[in-house]
């Protein structure tokens, strides 16, 4: 499997510009973030230290790093006594100030997203009222839509948790998903502009593949000298730790069940 590398992929001879960045300064990127909030705010701070760069590339940067830094620390906030800390502190704040955003406060000064500090706080919330705990679906539910949630104050404070957080919550969940729909059409795009022949997700599903790639080329195209089969499109951005994570969730399930054929991943913003 190749993945693309070089200033940008190429259908048929023409090539499709995509923006990469090099090693040294994504690096560079990655050890500016750790210090960052996933809030606006740290949207302005990135694109004030690295102007050059599109904000888009920068947001999908922070994103991925910020993500892997949660995923480190998340068995630390799940401890049963940090978890009855957090919920404790925030039904005391509560009652003494009701209009201050509680759980932003909190969640900065513990380094934890403010999406995934609401889902905890819901969750212990849901748990004290029915003494049980409660479902996934329900709890979702509660937070794509706050309101629904039996007090109105803390509905109001996850409602501040989840427009805040660039990087985790319903709403990123669905920027993220329109965005990877809107960069699979500009694939389908480019490759009829070039007069290729080829079969999308939904027609190969409704041939009855279960995991498809988003595009089967029905005749081969070479890239950077190598022969590809099937492309798949990636809206975040493709560094290797991403890469890696595709191949072994994702991608090896399309060689080895429906299409074991080189293909390309387009990364349409990535490490060079």
């Amino acid at each position: 499997m190749d993945s693309v590398s070089g200033s940008s992929a190429a259908f048929a001879g023409t090539p499709v510009n995509r923006m990469q960045v090099c090693r040294a300064e994504y690096r560079a990127i990655g050890r500016f973030v750790e210090q960052l909030r996933p809030t606006r705010q740290c949207m302005k701070t990135l694109q004030t230290q690295f102007p050059h760069l599109p904000p888009s590339t920068l947001l999908s940067i922070f994103s991925q790093e910020y993500q892997k830094r949660m995923k480190r620390s998340m068995v630390r906030h799940h401890a049963p006594d940090v978890l009855k800390a957090y919920y404790q502190r925030y039904r005391s704040e509560a009652q003494t100030r009701p209009t201050a955003p509680l759980l932003l406060e909190l969640a900065n000064q513990v380094d934890l997203s403010p999406a995934l500090l609401a889902r905890l706080i819901v969750e212990c919330f849901l748990e004290e009222r029915a003494a049980s705990v409660p479902s996934r679906h329900v709890l979702n539910n509660m937070l794509r839509e706050p309101y629904s949630i039996p007090d109105l104050l803390l509905a109001k404070h996850v409602e501040q948790c989840t427009v805040n957080d660039c990087c985790y919550g319903p709403l990123v969940d669905c920027i993220k998903h329109a965005i990877g729909l809107e960069h699979e059409d500009l694939l389908r795009d480019k490759l009829r502009e070039r007069n290729l022949s080829f079969l999308d997700e939904n027609q190969l599903r409704a041939k009855g593949y279960d995991k498809t790639p988003d595009i089967i080329l029905e005749v081969p195209i070479a890239v950077d000298g190598h022969i590809v089969h099937w492309i798949e499109s990636k809206a975040s951005f493709g560094d290797e730790h991403s890469h890696h994570t595709y191949l072994n969730e994702q991608f090896w399930s399309y060689c080895n069940r429906s299409v074991p054929k080189p293909s390309q991943t387009m990364a349409w913003t990535s490490v060079c």
